[in-house]
């Protein structure tokens, strides 16, 4: 496979997770990342460079030339605001490249229940994860607002260190429960259905969500 692909946020978990399956499938993978040393496994097909995802002209010229952009750019906290100026660097600059496949590395507390609620807005999401929820609504209006073809995939409630399976079920608004009514899907998994969306485009200009 020949397709090149620009992944932001390389160093994080699911940027790694992401990286790794997307190389083991045979794409080239261009990983931007503030500090090359902390990238130190190395892989073929594997393009490591240093870039602001902040600046626009810096994420136009990165992206140039290649088929499709990931985003898995995660704040630390009390930088939660910072998801929103990435949000306008990433539509700009992806744009100005010509590159117009654009995947984001989203949140589950815009999800859906039964009722119609959003998670982040019950009394079970996490009082100290509401300001990067927030922040995540505010960047995912701007995703959708976009001319590019873009899709966000929303995690389920709990996403941790697991193993590849690659059998999990998809949806779109809604959160996906198990029968003991839990929200949950592995990081290796996460990647599995991010390159599976790149592969093969089925949520172009949508969201869509994963679980068990």
């Amino acid at each position: 496979m020949n397709e090149k692909v620009v992944l932001f946020g390389a160093n994080g978990k699911i940027g790694q997770l992401i990286m790794k399956e997307a190389l083991d499938r045979g794409y080239r993978v261009t990983a931007v990342v503030r500090d090359r040393l902390k990238l130190t496994e190395l892989y073929e097909n594997l393009n490591v460079v240093e870039g602001n995802i902040m600046d626009v002209a810096a994420v136009a010229a990165i992206c140039e030339g290649h088929d499709a952009v990931i985003s898995a750019f995660g704040p630390v906290p009390g930088a939660e605001e910072e998801l929103v100026t990435v949000a306008h660097s990433l539509v700009d600059g992806v744009r100005r490249s010509g590159v117009s496949r654009l995947l984001i590395v989203g949140e589950a507390g815009g999800l859906r229940n039964a009722a119609g609620i959003q998670w982040m807005d019950t009394d079970e999401y996490p009082v100290d994860k509401k300001a990067l929820a927030n922040a995540h609504l505010l960047a995912y209006e701007i995703y959708s607002n976009s001319d590019l073809d873009w899709t966000y995939c929303s995690p389920a409630a709990h996403i941790t260190a697991g193993r590849r399976t690659g059998q999990f079920r998809i949806g779109m608004d809604m959160m996906i429960l198990d029968a003991g009514d839990r929200s949950a899907i592995s990081g290796e998994d996460y990647a599995v259905a991010m390159i599976d969306e790149l592969e093969d485009p089925y949520f172009v200009r949508a969201r869509f969500t994963i679980a068990y």
